[in-house]
């Protein structure tokens, strides 16, 4: 009989009752914890799991997610031995196919780093890949890799049988509750509203797939992904195709299949997507599908047709366009929200849920029961991100292009060209005129290289020598041997202030931070665990205030990682006034030259020693020259001098 009882409190609830949080409630148990709560407002697996393809491809381009994907094959291999339950895993192999020179060279890199990631992996011939999938066409092919670890899985059976699992360990697990609001006491999550009473509540995890923003949003935490429609045919039975068939990826043509009941699922991952859901995703949209969209569908099926040519005459049995959620980086968000104590998130996952939920729910229960995560995640920490990535314009545009990037070329060092530009520097608009390419980090405009002329002002992706090899070697000659300006505003700035500010910075930095006024010190931020968190550069700007500089992208989680780690009751505020301050670094040996020129301030060894900071004239400007440099030459930080809270800086 279904749980239908509504508890008054519970140590642990998962809202979201997908692959994902039943995972989640799952590894929870198997942890010992009994007392969780997964409330779903429909049915188990009723949102988006129901649709889901279902394949499971072990190779990401981050080990830990790998490494996660390669414990999900092992956990869904041995569920129904453990639950009674089937989940219609079946390891059948994959076979991925290069139309191109390019693509063949990035298979043979994907075989490379599977082997030193301990993936099973072979560099196969056309003729070979045609022996293992003997249904397509293999005339315009270069060559593919098989890998036997692979395989595919019945999505509902496989919700199931975790779910099962859950509940022979003691998890309640209720369905058709609708969570309402969620309740906050002192930074904290305290419980979940629903529409059938209240849970008071000590760890809330969001696993509420598509509606995972939206309950953020009722406690303030931005999780940041936008819905998209995404598509697949399942044809009628096909001459060649049974149930041993392998996985065939094709990501020249943007296509998958896979065999299903002795016909074919074929789906994709178009170039632009089609964003789905801008009002809100309705609350009861369960078991439902979006109206068939065959004009998004043709590119797909055209370069079906090409692979497989006997699917001009096979029926369409079923045409699915379900939406699905993606995230602006195309990797899953999982961890503590930073502004929200003991609340946790598992969602985003990009339309590779199945295949990552096993090891995702694992690793979302061991940060929950061990306070940290016991591995690298930050390639999905929910800490990557920041307020604006959670702007429904924003997304809406990113996620046009983040659903095509799953079979995109993965080019080295390739950039986003969406939701562009963002967040700028002052000279922004000096450096395009000097022919600045730009990526960008965190949303920040930032020169790559500067061309020659306009029409260099590009790069040119392939995987030999870039177009932009002369312009930085350039680059790099005029720092090693004269002297160069970089624009480092983008850089995270972190102002902590208060009478206990030195002495819990101090506790949680590795070096010693309590100088004199005016010292700059390199340090790292440290976990228990004896691993680095994050490192940065702290200017003592007086008794009682600092300055962090730290990377673009770490704002969020540097900030988070601070104000976590601060002993109750302790006088520190931290704020973050990155858009705040402008920062030149000039470096190069003849650095001290160029100051010297334009300032009256003693720019010498002995006045003006490595690790220190003061307010200078430049001109007419006042700023707060850092030595400091990360160049391996002579070099200074200026940073733009500003009033904060009416403090001047000196």
């Amino acid at each position: 009989m279904p749980d239908k009882r509504l508890p008054d409190a519970a140590q642990h609830v998962i809202i979201g009752g997908g692959i994902v949080g039943c995972s989640v409630a799952y590894h929870l148990t198997r942890m010992g914890c009994r007392d969780v709560v997964l409330l779903e407002q429909g049915q188990l697996s009723c949102g988006t799991t129901w649709h889901a393809a279902g394949l499971v491809g072990q190779l990401r381009s981050h080990p830990a997610m790998t490494d996660l994907i390669r414990y999900s094959t092992e956990l869904y291999a041995g569920l129904e031995a453990e639950t009674g339950l089937g989940t219609g895993w079946k390891r059948c192999g994959s076979v991925t196919v290069a139309r191109s020179e390019d693509r063949m060279t990035m298979l043979k890199r994907t075989a490379a780093s599977a082997r030193a990631q301990g993936v099973e992996v072979e560099v196969i011939s056309p003729a070979e890949a045609q022996e293992k999938w003997p249904v397509m066409q293999v005339g315009d092919l270069r060559g593919a890799i098989w890998m036997p670890g692979d395989g595919k899985a019945n999505p509902t059976d496989l919700t199931q049988s975790p779910a099962s699992g859950a509940r022979s360990r003691g998890a309640r697990i209720i369905e058709g509750v609708q969570v309402t609001d969620i309740l906050t006491d002192n930074g904290a999550v305290s419980g979940v509203v629903t529409d059938r009473g209240t849970i008071r509540a000590e760890v809330v995890v969001n696993c509420a797939g598509q509606w995972a923003r939206k309950l953020g949003l009722m406690c303030g935490v931005d999780v940041p992904m936008h819905s998209a429609e995404h598509l697949y045919i399942v044809t009628e039975k096909m001459e060649g195709v049974h149930p041993d068939l392998p996985v065939m990826r094709d990501p020249d043509g943007y296509i998958y299949f896979k065999e299903e009941t002795g016909g074919l699922v074929m789906g994709g991952f178009e170039p632009e997507a089609k964003p789905w859901g801008m009002d809100g995703i309705p609350d009861r949209f369960f078991f439902q599908l979006l109206p068939d969209n065959w004009d998004q569908f043709e590119i797909l099926m055209d370069n079906a047709l090409v692979r497989v040519p006997q699917l001009a005459e096979a029926g369409v049995r079923q045409f699915y366009n379900g939406p699905e959620s993606f995230t602006p980086d195309n990797n899953y968000i999982l961890g503590e929200a930073p502004n929200l104590r003991n609340f946790f998130v598992g969602a985003g996952f990009n339309s590779m849920g199945i295949a990552s939920a096993g090891g995702a729910g694992r690793a979302l229960a061991e940060w929950i029961v061990e306070g940290a995560p016991t591995s690298d995640l930050f390639a999905v920490d929910i800490r990557r991100f920041a307020g604006f990535n959670n702007n429904p314009a924003w997304l809406h545009d990113r996620v046009k292009e983040t659903l095509g990037l799953h079979y995109a070329m993965p080019w080295p060092n390739r950039e986003l060209e969406t939701a562009r530009p963002f967040r700028r520097s002052p000279l922004y608009d000096r450096l395009a005129a000097k022919h600045a390419v730009f990526g960008s980090k965190m949303g920040w405009e930032r020169a790559n290289f500067f061309a020659s002329d306009a029409a260099g002002a590009r790069i040119d992706y392939g995987f030999g020598r870039q177009n932009w090899h002369d312009a930085v070697g350039a680059e790099h000659r005029a720092v090693r041997e004269g002297v160069a300006l970089f624009d480092q505003t983008s850089f995270a700035k972190l102002l902590v202030q208060g009478r206990d500010a030195c002495a819990q910075l101090n506790r949680i930095c590795a070096a010693d931070i309590d100088v004199a006024p005016g010292r700059t010190v390199y340090t790292g931020l440290l976990n228990p665990r004896g691993g680095y968190e994050s490192d940065l550069t702290v200017l003592r700007l007086g008794r009682d205030r600092f300055m962090l500089i730290t990377g673009s992208a770490q704002a969020v989680h540097d900030s988070d990682w601070i104000t976590r780690n601060l002993d109750e009751g302790m006088h520190v505020v931290l704020t973050d006034v990155t858009s705040a301050w402008s920062v030149l670094a000039l470096m190069g040996p003849k650095s001290r030259d160029v100051l010297e020129s334009l300032s009256k301030t003693d720019f010498g060894n002995a006045a003006f020693p490595f690790g220190t900071h003061r307010e200078i004239g430049v001109g007419y400007a006042t700023v707060l020259a850092n030595r400091m440099t990360y160049v391996g030459e002579l070099g200074w930080e200026l940073i733009s001098a500003q009033r904060i809270h009416g403090w001047r800086l000196r």
